[in-house]
């Protein structure tokens, strides 16, 4: 497995990251420890989790991948092979169970979310610790736009940084990142580290994928010329990209497990006729759904690496494998005309 360098960091990171959202939701203590042994056997060494995992987010399980984690790293001793991930939630979004419900991105709650997620963890340091969602108002999770209506009280990023300088300082995490992010938002970021020389973002974890491909419009110039990496989320769109939505309604997955409230931007009629064009696309050229998809992400120049997920070992050995595989400029050309006719449907 190829690794990086994660932006300006010295983290070198497999390019496929293991996504562990479904630990303790669709997933057991025993698959997890299952899936991690095997990303570790073919080369991953990127594990991603945040605080509020699993999801769908519940008070009875919220912390269970952390702990499930937690678990697999004493039992298996390799706390020392793998770059370890988590995330801090942003101001709440019903989540009343983190934190009773105080998840601003304050100095205090960022300390309080890191202690926690150490224990749960059952390690002494984070190697990458994000933010999961900004504390100012941002077209985040399927708001297409900025608002200034939805304008709110926020913490100021020069706080939230020089909170997490401390917690670098202290050895209790070595990098940072943040999560759902705009242009605005990482420049924002890397200015204020200058100004007040404290902990600079090496990476920001943003949704990307064939059906919302939001990033190259801006996001791409602005994290190049800042040096901070992709980590490109949902790739395969909720499973939409795998077309088993257009061939079964109730095909099994977390859009018909969960509430259509969760993730409605992925329940848009253009992101079912986008899936079905691309599903053709692929098989014209030899490939399934879900290989076109994955490989589309991982040969991307701007991707540092891609989180993936999956149920189960069969899905997630076919995740993997689709690493190799390379697309030719006719199929390229092929999604672009597609993507031309069907512009981010999903965003």
């Amino acid at each position: 497995m190829q690794t990086t360098q994660l932006g300006t960091s010295n983290l070198h990171v497999s390019k496929i990251c293991l996504g562990t959202m479904t630990f303790g939701e669709q997933n057991s203590e025993a698959d997890a420890h299952s899936q991690l042994d095997y990303a570790l056997e073919r080369g991953i060494n990127f594990i991603d989790t945040a605080e509020m995992y699993p999801v769908m987010p519940r008070a009875e399980t919220q912390g269970s991948t952390e702990r499930y984690i937690g678990t697999w790293l004493k039992k298996s001793g390799k706390r020392k092979d793998i770059i370890l991930a988590t995330k801090a939630a942003g101001p709440s979004r019903g989540f009343g169970w983190i934190r009773n419900g105080d998840t601003d991105l304050s100095p205090a709650n960022i300390r309080a979310a890191v202690e926690t997620s150490l224990q749960r963890l059952q390690t002494d340091y984070i190697d990458l610790y994000q933010l999961h969602w900004p504390s100012r108002n941002a077209p985040i999770f399927g708001q297409k736009s900025f608002d200034p209506a939805l304008e709110r009280p926020s913490v100021a990023i020069a706080d939230t940084l020089g909170a997490l300088d401390e917690l670098v300082k202290a050895g209790k995490i070595r990098q940072i990142g943040v999560s759902n992010e705009t242009a605005w938002g990482v420049g924002e970021f890397v200015k204020q580290a200058g100004q007040q020389s404290v902990a600079r973002i090496v990476s920001i974890q943003n949704a990307y994928n064939l059906v919302n491909r939001s990033f190259e419009q801006g996001l791409d110039e602005t994290c190049f010329r800042e040096n901070v990496g992709l980590l490109a989320y949902s790739p395969l769109a909720f499973g939409q990209l795998t077309n088993k939505y257009n061939e079964d309604a109730s095909a099994a997955g977390r859009l018909t497990r969960f509430p259509a409230t969760w993730s409605p931007r992925y329940m848009r009629p253009t992101v079912f006729e986008a899936s079905r064009r691309y599903a053709e696309l692929a098989r014209t050229h030899g490939l399934t759904p879900t290989q076109l998809a994955l490989t589309w992400c991982y040969s991307r120049w701007f991707v540092a690496s891609t989180i993936i997920g999956a149920t189960n070992l069969t899905q997630l050995k076919e995740n993997i494998d689709a690493f190799d595989i390379q697309l030719p400029d006719e199929l390229i050309a092929g999604v672009n005309a597609i993507h031309a006719e069907l512009c981010n449907p999903g965003q």
